[in-house]
């Protein structure tokens, strides 16, 4: 049996796939809260159709909200949704 190579993970799969530190960083945050979302969504147990209601989106877009995909939604855009859905973001900046 061949020896597997194990590479420590820097804690961002983004930036261990090659992306530029900064861009990594802000898909991170954008698939954080994605999952977040989505996951106060089930929690509330609305339909597509009242999610996308309440959010001032089409149920298209809430679809894709629940099948995580990220690259459809900016992170400005998430920050907006979670409001809307009734949640409180916060950015905490570390040196």
């Amino acid at each position: 049996m061949p020896k597997v190579k194990l590479t420590p993970s820097s804690g961002n799969v983004f930036e261990d796939l090659g992306f530029d530190k900064a861009e990594a960083e802000v898909m991170k945050l954008r698939t954080e809260l994605m999952i977040r979302l989505e996951q106060h969504l089930r929690a509330k147990k609305w339909t597509q159709r009242e999610a996308a209601e309440r959010l001032h989106v089409s149920q298209p877009r809430v679809s894709k909200l629940m099948k995580g995909a990220w690259q459809d939604f900016s992170l400005d855009m998430l920050v907006t949704l979670a409001h809307r859905a009734g949640m409180r973001s916060t950015l905490k900046i570390a040196a």
